[in-house]
């Protein structure tokens, strides 16, 4: 799950990227203010900042030089704002930004740019083994005999979870509790929910579906070659 700081005074904008990116992949923390932006950025953790401009009191040029010189924090920024310059934007990478996304733009636009600057920032994490099945979790891409899925959301997670575990099971309340933190009868039936969409992106792009159902106690993957 990324961790996102989103720095923007217009309360109605923020609403909107928090509604739009959701919490199933992102965790989201929000600023209307430089000033609060780096007490959160001097006491937390985060994958990407995204930093509004025409802020109140001190604008996003100055926050994003405090970032990088006062706080030696290297976190990736993405400027948002209305100033479409060629020389606003060589002011803002002068001062720190990784990206400069000039407003309106469409919410989808936004969240490509988080996830490809997350790949180009994020660690290399080894890929994970099962059998002849192939997962990085750095790219949510799973392989199998030279075919590929892309996975994405909850059904990535699942999957993820259940590679690293193999060859053992995953018990419904073990899972319920990784992804949402509860094993509520709600949270119980969503679960199924996911394990069968992650069954069927397997089964179209790799051919085969598995996850195999272990009755009564929960999931466990099953390469085919091991069936």
């Amino acid at each position: 799950m990324l961790k996102l700081l989103i720095v923007e005074d217009q309360i109605d904008l923020a609403e909107n990227i928090f509604e739009y990116l959701g919490e199933d992949r992102f965790s989201l923390d929000y600023a209307a203010d430089g000033l609060t932006a780096l007490h959160l950025l001097a006491t937390q953790t985060y994958d990407i900042v995204i930093l509004d401009l025409m802020l109140p009191g001190v604008n996003g040029f100055e926050i994003a030089r405090k970032i990088r010189e006062d706080l030696h924090c290297p976190t990736p920024i993405i400027m948002m704002t209305a100033l479409s310059d060629i020389n606003d934007k060589e002011k803002g990478f002068d001062a720190g930004a990784d990206d400069y996304l000039v407003k309106p733009f469409e919410l989808r636009e936004l969240k490509l740019r988080i996830e490809a600057l997350h790949r180009r920032h994020a660690p290399q994490k080894p890929v994970l083994k099962a059998g002849d099945i192939l997962f990085n979790p750095g790219t949510l891409e799973a392989e199998f005999h030279g075919l590929k899925a892309e996975l994405s959301g909850t059904p990535a997670r699942l999957f993820e979870l259940l590679i690293r575990e193999y060859p053992n099971f995953l018990s419904h309340q073990s899972l319920c509790d990784a992804l949402w933190g509860t094993d509520d009868d709600f949270e119980g039936k969503s679960l199924r929910t996911h394990i069968y969409s992650l069954r069927k992106s397997l089964k179209d792009k790799l051919g085969h579906g598995m996850v195999k159902t272990v009755h009564g106690r929960g999931y466990r993957l099953e390469p085919p070659n091991a069936e």
